[in-house]
Order: structure tokens, then C-alpha cells, then sequence
């Protein structure tokens, strides 16, 4: 059926020995969408996206990927669905376009090579070996692999690692053809202008789990839609600060010498602010109202500590 999920999860569990990578995750994924799957470091999604992509076996939970079970209906799946990993899956010997032409070979209706190898600029590297292109060029080949069986839905890690701006929006302009062809598109990616500029939907992932789901647009309306921010010294008292600003208000030096001020905008918070400013003797520096973030909304529900 059209109407049900491209991808459903549900109480997905998946254990290295103690460690315990994915617990209970439950995931629903739309057909013809761009959904970015986000998560720190050791969060549990590549495991997540693993097992949706039939390359892992779950411990516990069902997984189903375009109505299949990604390992027991593993032959009837794969010729539906374009997969490019981060890294390996392609023979570090083969020429890149000779790799490309091969895998197209393995469909029914492929995308004719020549116009994506012209799209992805792998006109140049045709005939040198995968061990000898850039990083760049190793990602440009793999997406070119994904796609170019014309599959119904493609998981795209990392997509645009290593990537210059010009062939960063190339790709962004592909996923969006692809979306409008009615495909469906899961990206997994540390970019966070990427994830808002691209998806549909975003579900973050910490600790095994699911922790939010939702377009760009609803989550970054959670708490603050917007801040004040502005440079300084470092060590400011920020609450002197807060006494001076509305109840509920919040006001934090991120780093060093950079502050945040959240609460509603108007132009008397604006005026306040930049008015205790001038009493305390500081000048405000890259002084901007900024909407929340996508990144502000991670950082908050996963926290600011780096993870090993």
C-alpha cells in the first residue's frame, strides 16, 4: 500500500556484547520525503540505518523497509532501494565510471551513466581508480551509484562529507529532484543547515532512541523562536542581566565573550539590553537577532559536551 510508511521502526534493539547501540527506537519514515536522521556520535542511528539498509540484523523489533523485512526479503528489496555509505562497498581497483556503468548493469531501467556522470562533474576522473580520487570524487561516485538505479528510496550517509560548496549544491539540488520525483530520501548528516535547507522532517536520535521528530520549521518554534546575540568581554554578569529582563528570559555565554539572550523579540528587550549594555561600560559587538536554530535545537536536546 502507497499509504503506508517507506520505513517503519518499532522497538528496534541492536547489542555489541554490554553495549546496548540502539534501545527500543521507533521510527516512521513518509513516502515521497526528505527525512534527516541526526544524532551525536555513538547516538545509535548509523546501527539504525544499518539494519533499515539490511546490513545488520536487529536483536529485537521489526523493521520494515518499503512493506519488506530488510533481511528476510533481502533479494525482493535491494533492486528497489539506492544505498551510499560513507565509506567502502566499492572496489578500490575499479575505474569510476567503468564502476558506475557496472552497477547500473544490475537494474532493470537504470538512469542512462553519461548525463549523472556530466551532473556529479566525474567526467574528469572517468577512468582513474577509486583508490586515486579525492575524497570529493569518492562521494560524488557513490551518490552516482545510489541513484542511478532509480530506486523508490535511497539512504544517503553523509552525502556531502568532504564536499566544495559547488558540488555540495549539486547534490542538494539532486535530493531535491529525486523528492519531486516521488522518491523517498533518508539522509543521515552532522550538517545542520543541510538538514534544514533539505528535509522534510528531521528525527533526532540520542542514546538508542528517538528524541524528537518533526519539520525544521516545528522544532526550531520549540522554546525561544528566536535570540539575541552579541559579542563582548568575557565574564560578563549576566545576572545583573537577567533582573533587568522579562521573567522567563534567559541570558548565557555559550564561549567566551559571546552571549545569548532568549525571551520574546520586540524592540523594548532590544533597547534593554543594549540599555544595561551602556551602563555597565560594554559595547555589543555583532550585535543580531537570530532565529533558533536547528543546531541551537540539537545542541539543546543532546547537550554541548563532545562525545569520545
Amino acid at each position: 500500500m502507497q499509504t503506508e510508511p517507506a520505513v517503519e521502526v518499532a522497538g528496534l534493539v541492536k547489542r555489541y556484547g554490554a553495549d546496548v547501540a540502539v534501545d527500543g527506537l521507533d521510527l516512521a519514515i513518509s513516502r515521497g520525503t526528505v527525512t534527516a536522521v541526526l544524532g551525536p556520535n555513538g547516538a545509535g542511528k548509523t546501527t539504525t540505518i544499518e539494519i533499515c539498509e539490511g546490513y545488520r540484523r536487529p536483536d529485537a523489533g521489526t523493521v520494515r523497509v518499503l512493506g519488506l523485512d530488510p533481511v528476510a526479503d533481502a533479494a525482493r528489496l535491494r533492486p528497489r532501494i539506492g544505498v551510499m555509505l560513507q565509506s567502502g562497498g566499492i572496489y578500490a581497483g575499479a575505474r569510476a565510471v567503468e564502476m558506475l556503468r557496472h552497477t547500473a548493469r544490475l537494474y532493470a531501467d537504470p538512469l542512462p551513466v553519461e548525463p549523472l556522470v556530466e551532473r556529479l562533474g566525474l567526467g574528469s576522473c572517468g577512468r582513474t581508480t577509486y583508490r586515486r580520487l579525492s575524497g570529493g570524487q569518492q562521494q560524488r561516485l557513490a551518490l552516482a551509484m545510489a541513484v542511478v538505479g532509480r530506486p523508490e528510496l535511497v539512504f544517503l550517509d553523509e552525502p556531502t562529507a568532504g564536499l566544495d560548496p559547488q558540488a555540495r549544491r549539486a547534490t542538494w539540488e539532486l535530493v531535491r529532484e529525486l523528492r519531486e520525483s516521488g522518491v523517498t530520501v533518508v539522509v543521515t548528516t552532522h550538517h545542520m543547515d543541510e538538514a534544514e535547507q533539505l528535509a522534510d522532517e528531521v528525527a533526532i536520535v540520542d542514546h538508542g532512541r528517538v528524541i524528537a521528530t518533526g519539520s525544521p520549521e516545528q522544532l526550531c518554534r520549540g522554546g525561544a523562536e528566536s535570540s539575541l546575540r552579541f559579542d563582548g568581554p568575557p565574564g560578563l554578569d549576566l545576572a545583573a542581566l537577567l533582573k533587568v529582563l522579562p521573567s522567563g528570559a534567559q541570558a548565557t555565554e555559550p564561549v567566551p565573550g559571546s552571549y545569548r539572550v532568549e525571551a520574546p523579540m520586540d524592540p523594548r528587550l532590544l533597547a534593554t539590553v543594549t540599555a544595561w549594555c551602556a551602563e555597565a561600560g560594554v559595547m555589543p559587538k555583532k550585535l543580531a537577532v537570530q532565529r533558533r536554530s536547528l543546531e541551537d535545537v540539537f545542541l539543546d536536546l543532546t547537550g554541548r559536551d563532545l562525545r569520545s
